[in-house]
């Protein structure tokens, strides 16, 4: 992921996003470090969380994990079940009032070993500063929380 100077409306949508993360209960916890929004998964069988961050020119919503049986427990639910994964998000954002079309995601290992799964937010940065950003990387957020809570050893993975 490469570095970049984040603009100031990136800083307010963090903020925005922040509280509506914190309010929803959703997370472990729910803070803003340095220019990125990290919660915590709460009850993931491995340490695991979710962020809101700028790069590449865009804001991005992610799952990351350093634990590799955590993610291959995610990727086995899908393969298991067929689900693919891009539905999944979308039908999680629409049960918390996103309209708007399927986004895309990305699956792999970053270069600092943290399995990731990510997604671009089609948002401006002139658009940031809005309600609309704001709800939208909610819904985001709070999807990719929904979608992953269910999958692979995300709620504990202890029944073995």
């Amino acid at each position: 992921m490469t570095s970049a100077i984040v603009p100031p409306p990136f800083t307010q949508l963090l903020h925005a996003v922040c509280a509506r993360a914190q309010a929803a209960g959703a997370f472990q916890s729910a803070r803003i470090e340095g220019s990125r929004l990290i919660c915590e998964a709460k009850d993931s069988a491995a340490p695991a969380f979710y962020s809101l961050s700028f790069f590449d020119g865009r804001a991005w919503v992610m799952l990351q994990t350093a634990d590799r049986w955590l993610s291959q427990s995610i990727e086995q639910d899908l393969v298991h079940t067929g689900d693919k994964l891009d539905e999944l998000i979308e039908e999680e954002m629409i049960e918390l009032g996103y309209r708007g079309a399927r986004l895309a995601f990305e699956h792999f290992r970053s270069p600092d070993k943290l399995f990731t799964f990510r997604t671009a937010l089609p948002v401006s940065i002139a658009e940031m500063e809005g309600h609309n950003a704001a709800e939208l990387a909610s819904h985001a957020l709070l999807g990719y929380e929904a979608c992953f809570r269910r999958l692979g050893d995300m709620e504990g993975g202890d029944d073995e």
